[in-house]
């Protein structure tokens, strides 16, 4: 039993479980209030507890769901065995960690053929039972992750919030983002791949903003623009006098980043022999300015970004593959703009909204069918530059062919898009979210719960604009 009293600390490690939740079964009263008292203080919110086995059995069986249950083995109206058998059954993603106060090797067998992820002997140390936490929810995400592959129905994120700069309704990208939001719980290192102007750093922020660490900072580098010869001034900081004899301590990247985030964009870049030199901090956490020979440790969750092909480069000898697969804790692929058509008029709305605010404009439905005919080489970040131009260009006037770029007419005046035979068409923001909203309600066979998810909106208020559209 975990001691009353005792001092409950959370490292940076283990605080991706605080908004995790958690339930704990066990007839024992003490030590129930003993594991939710040390919990809570430890900094993890969501603590159930239960005394009745048969309440917290029929509670899964109606649908409950936890991330992690802690269950006694030994219990009077049933035994945790029984209980385990059916959490398992009815919510096989909660990870079960079995408790008793008899260290036997074929009970502790028994449990883990029948699910459980681990098993624990009374009385447990506040250090045990954080790492196993941590360790059964670091194995519920990866099996989250693998299991987003697997699905048909779109995901759902949990913090829309950290995620909404991202505009996107295609099922590819939302099941990326749902991924990265797997990954932002963890402090492994992600690899975000994709062209130019597909988002990685809006993705690499979106991470961060929904990780343990948002309180904290986010620095975005630039790889290619570090100077080879200041690289370690600028990335481990030096002492003072260290050059001159004069002058004060320079924090670099890795101490400014401690305990918060370090993006490494167009990490492809980087010459060879400063590779090392970020390999071993990866490695160890540790790194040494200059002008010291004592060793500092740091706390930087990494997220590094290209657009260059690291396998080529690998073959090549110009990138290291031991830092390759230190960075790739987890991978990200963003999808260029043209496998993702669909988000095109999302996106030219977002970008009107942006730039025009509240008061909008509208665009004629022959520009709109050129502007999704064309292949965007230059992405998102491309779109947006476009939209800006014609919008300058148009000086309030509806969008048209003639305000887009002479690329984008050409390439779009070949589509074969129905929209094209309604030239002359001016089709306004409203127009557009109606066209969008109903296409997405007819793809989800009419279906207004699933369309209300997909869309991002309430149910209510999907019904309240399918009715000012006369749609039913």
């Amino acid at each position: 039993m975990v001691i009353p009293g005792s001092q409950w600390l959370i490292s940076n490690r283990e605080n991706k479980i605080m908004d995790n939740r958690i339930i704990v079964i066990d007839d024992e009263r003490d030590f129930l209030e003993s594991i939710r008292r040390g919990l809570i203080t430890s900094g993890i919110k969501n603590v159930h507890t239960e005394e009745d086995p048969q309440k917290a059995a029929a509670a899964f069986k109606e649908g409950r769901d936890f991330d992690i249950a802690l269950i006694d083995i030994t219990m009077a109206d049933m035994d945790g065995i029984e209980l385990l058998e059916i959490i398992k059954n009815n919510s096989p993603a909660t990870e079960c960690i079995m408790v008793t106060a008899v260290d036997d090797a074929r009970t502790a067998i028994t449990c883990l053929r029948k699910g459980a992820y681990d098993y624990l002997v009374k009385p447990i140390s506040k250090e045990d039972l954080l790492s196993t936490l941590h360790r059964a929810l670091e194995r519920r995400r990866l099996m989250e992750i693998l299991d987003l592959q697997k699905r048909k129905t779109k995901p759902q994120l949990m913090n829309k919030e950290a995620f909404a700069p991202i505009v996107t309704g295609s099922d590819n990208m939302l099941r990326v983002l749902k991924e990265a939001e797997l990954h932002a719980a963890s402090s492994l290192p992600v690899l975000i791949t994709g062209e130019t102007g597909t988002g990685k750093e809006l993705l690499a922020t979106a991470i961060h903003a929904s990780s343990p660490r948002v309180q904290q900072t986010f620095i975005p580098i630039n790889m290619e623009s570090l100077n080879p010869q200041l690289f370690e001034s600028q990335f481990f900081g030096h002492t003072r006098g260290a050059f001159t004899g004069a002058g004060a301590d320079r924090f670099g990247y890795l101490e400014s980043s401690h305990k918060g985030t370090l993006f490494l964009d167009e990490i492809g870049n980087l010459p060879l022999e400063l590779q090392g030199k970020l390999l071993r901090v990866l490695q160890d956490g540790k790194f040494m300015k200059i002008g010291t020979t004592t060793p500092r440790k740091v706390d930087v969750r990494f997220i590094a970004a290209t657009n260059s092909d690291l396998d080529r480069l690998m073959d090549k000898n110009r990138f290291r593959k031991d830092l390759y697969y230190r960075l790739k804790g987890g991978w990200l692929h963003l999808p260029p703009l043209r496998e993702r058509k669909d988000d095109i008029p999302l996106l030219i709305t977002h970008f009107i909204k942006e730039f025009c605010g509240s008061s909008g404009t509208s665009i004629k439905m022959k520009a709109l069918s050129r502007l999704i005919a064309y292949d965007y080489p230059g992405n998102v970040r491309e779109l947006k530059s476009v939209i800006q131009s014609a919008l300058n260009l148009a000086q309030g006037q509806p969008i048209g062919s003639k305000h887009l770029p002479k690329n984008v007419r050409k390439q779009g005046s070949k589509s074969k898009a129905p929209q094209a035979a309604a030239a002359d068409k001016i089709l306004t923001l409203g127009q557009m979210e109606k066209d969008h909203i109903i296409g997405v309600y007819e793809r989800m066979g009419r279906n207004k719960s699933r369309t209300a998810r997909v869309l991002g909106i309430g149910l209510n208020t999907l019904r309240r604009k399918l009715e000012s559209y006369d749609v039913k």
